[in-house]
């Protein structure tokens, strides 16, 4: 595909709205573009429009193995909603084996790079080898849960990858409470633990609710001090 053609697609996609992103989406890569999930508010938006949309885009997810009980119990809730079809992606076993005998279970909280180390091998690896078969993602991501997101945009050449996939950003522009006004709107299941407090959603030992007041994406990772709280899935 020629590099003019996905400029003027890429240009086109940043005056739509998000269901509109969704369908030019798949419309312009068919079967090689999927949307990636970790079932935090702002994805359960975009399954709900896909499947108002009747797009059959494919779903995939991270299973870390170290997800909250209520994040499991949303899967399978979302799955018996919309009757989907959601594949599950896993950390290789011998990798996070390896990595657990060198250095523990919980090795994250020993240090910045231990974390990074986690991340790497539970979350960016099966990432990797899942968007080095396809063309483009979409994500759930919003320009302001936190700094390095601030940049985003709706539609960009995602240039961190083997292949510089195309990323859709569908929801970069909305507010935390425009996507639990459509939530509510919508009877769209969600994950319980944004009740408790938990505006962002990782892994169980790595997240934690938030107080009044602090910045939305405290809660990750929340020991380190002055950290980058990303795992490495989303770079800009």
């Amino acid at each position: 595909m020629k590099n003019d053609k996905i400029y003027q697609h890429i240009k086109y996609c940043q005056s739509l709205k998000a269901e509109e992103i969704l369908h030019e989406a798949f419309k312009f890569f068919n079967k090689n573009v999927e949307i990636a999930v970790s079932f935090g508010a702002e994805d359960v938006v975009l399954i709900d429009m896909v499947s108002k949309l009747k797009i059959d885009i494919g779903i995939f997810t991270i299973d870390t193995k170290r997800l909250n009980k209520e994040t499991y119990d949303l899967i399978k809730e979302i799955k018996q909603k919309y009757n989907l079809k959601i594949e599950i992606l896993s950390p290789n076993e011998s990798s996070v084996r390896k990595m657990v005998d060198a250095k523990g279970v919980n090795l994250f909280y020993d240090s910045v790079e231990n974390r990074k180390e986690c991340c790497g091998v539970r979350k960016v690896a099966p990432l990797k080898k899942k968007l080095n078969s396809l063309s483009g993602w979409i994500t759930g991501v919003r320009s302001d849960q936190n700094q390095n997101r601030s940049e985003f945009k709706k539609v960009e050449l995602d240039e961190n990858w083997e292949n510089n996939l195309i990323k859709y950003n569908p929801l970069v522009n909305w507010s935390y409470e425009q996507v639990f006004n459509y939530i509510s709107k919508h009877k769209v299941p969600y994950n319980k633990l944004h009740d408790e407090g938990y505006p962002s959603i990782g892994c169980e030992p790595c997240t934690r609710a938030i107080k009044k007041g602090e910045d939305f994406r405290s809660g990750r990772w929340f020991w380190e001090k002055n950290g980058n709280t990303e795992c490495g899935l989303h770079i800009k």
